[in-house]
């Protein structure tokens, strides 16, 4: 087997090898060049002790030196150097208390998360496959390195590692490691939540999200996601629906585009119906306020999982209209348009119709046809540049000032009342027109005059 190595690459491992180490290309840069994909990033595992590699290379950066990991940079690209190692007693469920550098190759990926991450390349000596990573590539699986058990208790976090590839690469699980997942699943509350977030968005973004669901029926949802278990066990007895409230989740998140943002709002979307969830006389479950409560429950989870703000923010947003529906005529959706927000869209037309899709078909060509009619008309808004804020006014906050109306609260009262009044009429929104009504708006607030002032 053949694997074409980038220039720099090879050059690290040709300029390490002329100073008499050892120097391979190794783990996912490996996996991913098998299975014909381009890998992000290429990692070097050598003989070489970090001060020698050092020695080599005139800038390199010590991004984990104390584990053997050295950083070369190359025409401003970073390539990680790690020295042959193997791991000492693992304390914290995330790093071994010390490591032990070894001359072994075979040793260094003993210590390996999956056997298709074990796999070492050499541009003369070719693939060292110590543990068959090959053969699960073929197979579709992913298998732990040795005894998944050990594996686990090194590193709790490689058990939701071992859902993220399977979701990206759409593998299924050896049966021991899944076993060894179950069993420790617990250990998960020992990760970090930061850590936690990248492995559920490397899994939600994928090309399969829906293995999400791996991660329900393994028992990890339960540690750092128990709002989407009770999704799983919640059905939805309606003839709008034709499956639980996860199943429903899952198949809205294969619906989306991969963006971020996108595919947390549809793993939310739906999270509140559990709590929500009401049964009439005639066995028909309801949910209703789910979607504001969703909204609620969603800026929580997100700040759990240590989220930034506009991602929080954003997803938020979604969540709480993601059940919009105004009339189809122009006044409804302009005021749906403000109520919304402009950063909503077109976002929000996506969740709605994978949203719809993920349903029963029941009523579905006219629910499709209402999304349709929302986006045509705010298009229709749009390109009339019909006024959506006060900043969109035909008259600021200074034109009222030089008015004369004194500063301070009144002044955004009157802007909003006038909003008010261009929402329903946008033709208003003409400043002889806003001047007049501004007047009015100031008598109707029984306010007046300062000074003789506002004439």
């Amino acid at each position: 087997m053949s694997i074409d190595l980038p220039a720099p690459v090879r050059q690290i491992i040709h300029t390490l090898e002329a100073a008499g180490h050892e120097a391979y290309a190794v783990g996912g840069c490996v996996r991913d060049s098998v299975l014909g994909r381009i890998p992000d990033d290429w990692d070097i595992t050598s003989s070489a002790r970090p001060r020698e590699i050092k020695a080599l290379f005139s800038h390199t950066i010590d991004t984990g030196i104390q584990h053997g990991t050295v950083t070369v940079m190359l025409d401003h690209i970073g390539y990680e150097l790690t020295t042959y190692r193997v791991d000492g007693e693992y304390l914290d469920g995330r790093h071994p208390r010390a490591v032990r550098y070894t001359p072994s190759l075979t040793e260094d990926l003993k210590r390996r998360d999956f056997t298709i991450n074990a796999m070492a390349y050499h541009p003369d000596r070719g693939l060292v496959d110590e543990f068959d990573g090959i053969g699960d590539l073929k197979r579709k699986l992913v298998r732990c390195v040795g005894d998944p058990h050990q594996r686990f208790t090194e590193d709790a976090l490689r058990m939701l590692r071992a859902v993220r590839f399977a979701a990206q690469l759409g593998f299924g699980l050896d049966a021991d490691t899944a076993s060894a997942i179950r069993d420790l699943a617990e250990n998960l509350k020992k990760v970090s939540a930061e850590r936690i977030r990248v492995e559920l968005m490397k899994t939600i973004c994928s090309p399969h999200p829906a293995c999400l669901e791996m991660a329900y029926e393994l028992g990890l949802t339960a540690v750092f996601l128990p709002e989407f278990d009770a999704c799983m066990r919640t059905p939805q007895n309606t003839p709008h629906h034709f499956t639980d409230v996860g199943h429903h989740t899952l198949l809205v998140m294969q619906g989306v585009p991969r963006d971020p943002v996108l595919r947390l709002a549809a793993l939310l979307h739906d999270i509140a119906k559990p709590v929500c969830r009401t049964t009439d006389e005639k066995g028909v479950d309801h949910f209703k306020g789910h979607p504001k409560e969703g909204a609620r429950m969603a800026g929580e989870i997100l700040r759990r999982l240590r989220f930034d703000k506009n991602t929080t923010d954003r997803v938020v947003q979604l969540v709480r209209y993601h059940d919009e529906r105004p009339g189809a005529d122009l006044r409804s959706v302009r005021r749906a348009m403000v109520r919304v927000g402009a950063q909503a869209f077109p976002r929000l037309f996506a969740l709605k119709r994978a949203d719809m899709l993920a349903q029963s078909d029941y009523k579905r060509e006219e629910k499709l046809g209402e999304i349709d009619d929302f986006e045509r008309l705010r298009e229709q808004i749009l390109q009339k540049k019909e006024a959506l804020s006060v900043g969109d006014l035909a008259i600021s906050g200074r034109d009222l000032l030089e008015m004369g109306l004194p500063q301070g609260r009144l002044v955004g009262e009157v802007l909003s009342a006038l909003l008010e009044d261009v929402l329903e009429e946008p033709e208003h929104n003409q400043a002889d027109y806003l001047r007049k009504k501004s007047r009015e708006i100031l008598l109707n607030l029984e306010k007046s005059p300062q000074d003789g002032a506002f004439s």
